[in-house]
């Protein structure tokens, strides 16, 4: 069977590549063609653009770029033609991959969509669109399964992807010692514009906590100039390609929201969640958004497990604090290992991958 994958950031190229994988064993003649990155290349797929050649970030951004947008959504819809795909997996990436949705359905491609857009947040009465023009929805929030259904619209529940791949990682990785020193991880994110906004706040923590390593984790897709023009001289430590082995040996760590969150949760380190952006982008987002939370741990949890800084909350002072308490307030520590471990077992013990390959296989050969 012929797949065309479209992820369009960091963690979509991740579990792209896990379900890659997994399309080669359940289909041993899977041809598949992707957008995504280096991981899903790696995993078997024809790589056609990068994800870093696709991640706008807010609106303001967004608007700026809407040629290129534009354009790459007319490049994604004449290659997906010349292709002819048996099925069309959409993996989040919702402004881009909903559009391209539409598009497919009317050209008669069956389309599944692997991590559901998070509609749930805001403007619901997308799921009307999503239920029109996919074919098999498969979600990895437990929580998501009830919303849906709210909508008469009926979705499967697969697992989380990050369960088994950070499983995986805590049994069969070793640890790569990076320093003596007790480590603090920086997790600024994926994109240049939030790394700029975001790195050098949390670089302020290395004069107020001296006797920690603070150690970067760089994306793979950005330039080392990037981080060093922010670093400078500061005591700071870049690594690439090592964010889980960062996470597995920190004592705490300062992380940019979204899927990072999720994962530092699943390795057991305490953190601050930390999120700023375009002035602009964050008071159309304060308007529009419907969740209580940020991080997808509290979401999860409902309940705010962890401290999330917000815009003006992300301040030196404010930072300061919240680091000390991770590394000083055992009462807290406690509590929260206990949410973590409450937060595994809800999102459950599933094969995710595994288990969105079988469907999107079954979805390929089906007639419908």
């Amino acid at each position: 069977m012929r797949y065309y994958i479209i992820a369009g950031e960091a963690s979509g190229d991740l579990h792209g590549s896990n379900l890659i994988k997994e399309l080669h064993l359940q289909d041993s003649h899977a041809d598949i063609r992707c957008w995504g990155g280096d991981r899903m290349e790696a995993a078997g797929a024809k790589l056609v653009k990068h994800y870093r050649e696709l991640a706008f970030m807010g609106f303001v951004e967004v608007i700026t770029h809407l040629r290129t947008i534009f354009r790459n959504m007319d490049f994604c819809k004449k290659d997906i033609s010349l292709f002819s795909p048996d099925v069309l997996v959409l993996i989040d990436y919702p402004g881009f991959n909903m559009r391209i949705a539409e598009w497919a359905k009317k050209k008669g491609i069956k389309v599944v969509y692997y991590i559901s857009p998070q509609v749930w947040a805001w403007k619901e009465k997308r799921v009307e669109k999503l239920r029109r023009d996919v074919d098999k929805m498969l979600v990895i929030l437990p929580f998501e399964v009830d919303f849906y259904k709210k909508w008469h619209y009926e979705v499967t529940y697969v697992g989380h992807p990050l369960v088994e791949v950070i499983r995986q990682e805590k049994e069969n990785v070793p640890v790569t010692p990076l320093s003596d020193k007790p480590i603090i991880a920086l997790l600024p994110g994926s994109r240049a514009q939030e790394i700029k906004v975001k790195l050098p706040i949390m670089l302020q923590m290395v004069k107020h906590f001296p006797g920690y390593c603070f150690v970067v984790a760089q994306a793979s897709a950005l330039p080392d100039n990037l981080y060093k023009e922010m670093i400078g001289d500061a005591p700071v430590m870049l690594v690439k390609d090592q964010a889980y082995n960062l996470l597995k040996q920190a004592r705490a760590g300062l992380i940019t929201s979204g899927t990072a969150t999720l994962e530092t949760a699943l390795f057991g380190l305490p953190q601050v969640v930390c999120y700023k952006g375009n002035a602009v982008s964050f008071w159309l987002a304060k308007k529009l958004v419907k969740i209580k939370y940020i991080s997808l741990v509290n979401l999860i949890m409902d309940k705010p497990v962890v401290t999330e800084l917000i815009q003006d909350e992300l301040t030196e002072p404010n930072l300061k604090a919240a680091l000390a308490r991770l590394l000083d307030d055992k009462s807290y520590l406690q509590e929260l290992k206990q949410d973590y471990s409450t937060l595994w077992h809800k999102l459950g013990d599933r094969r995710a991958s595994e288990n969105a390959a079988r469907e999107i296989v079954a979805v390929s050969a089906s007639k419908v």
